[in-house]
């Protein structure tokens, strides 16, 4: 007993440390710092496409890390992250960076209440202030539709079924009438009840190396159709 009660002061101490640190980085603007120094500027010529997400985007360099090597792609995705801290490191893990495309997939984990509640609208003018912010730097924009997911393991009850295709419904509308290109993977990816389909995923909600496959191929299409925008 007496040596639970010397613990207990150390496990608080050590909980407000952990809050403490948060607080002071709750976008994590620390992140990539030393990386985004090395990677510098573009060489000249070379069109550099940024990926901006969560852990789905994070995982892609882990699970499928063919698919960046040898290409000037940056990824700067981290697990957990809801669109305001993805808006809050925008510039200095997408803009300063000077890409020519930057490819957005958010809003499942605002859907799931990571940082809070968050309705369809927060979650847009988050999306749309990062579209924005890289229009008005010359940034090309392609806004990823959220991977299907009927139900999340780690806070389940959330209605994503329903909440996830409503959210693809206003980022889908908005894209058209702005004239960014719309990235579809929820309909390749869904299996009929608005889940992801069993054989791209380890979990329900995170793609394996066939789901990361499929993602492939649409993004690459999306990116050469960037570029081409950005041409003119």
């Amino acid at each position: 007993m007496k040596t639970f009660k010397l613990l207990l002061p150390i496990v608080f101490l050590a909980m407000i440390m952990g809050e403490v640190s948060q607080a002071q980085d709750w976008a994590n603007l620390t992140r990539f710092r030393e990386e985004n120094v090395k990677a510098g500027m573009p060489e000249p010529g070379v069109k550099r496409v940024v990926f901006m997400g969560n852990s789905i985007t994070e995982g892609w360099s882990n699970i499928d890390p063919d698919f960046f090597a040898g290409k000037p792609y940056i990824n700067r995705g981290i697990s957990g992250q809801t669109t305001p801290q993805m808006l809050l490191r925008f510039r200095a893990d997408v803009i300063n960076l000077k890409p020519a495309v930057v490819v957005i997939l958010a809003g499942t984990n605002d859907i799931a209440g990571n940082t809070g509640p968050s309705t369809p609208e927060m979650i847009m003018d988050n999306i749309i202030s990062m579209t924005e912010l890289a229009k008005s730097n010359g940034i090309e924009v392609i806004l990823s539709s959220v991977l299907p997911a009927f139900d999340y393991p780690w806070r389940p009850g959330l209605n994503p079924d329903k909440k996830i295709p409503e959210l693809n419904s206003m980022i889908k509308k908005y894209a058209v009438e702005n004239g960014i290109i719309y990235l579809d993977y929820f309909t390749v990816m869904t299996d009929g009840r608005n889940g992801l389909k069993t054989e791209y995923t380890y979990d329900g909600v995170h793609p394996n190396k066939n789901g990361y496959d499929v993602m492939d191929v649409l993004v690459e299409k999306a990116i050469a159709k960037a570029l081409k925008m950005e041409k003119k």
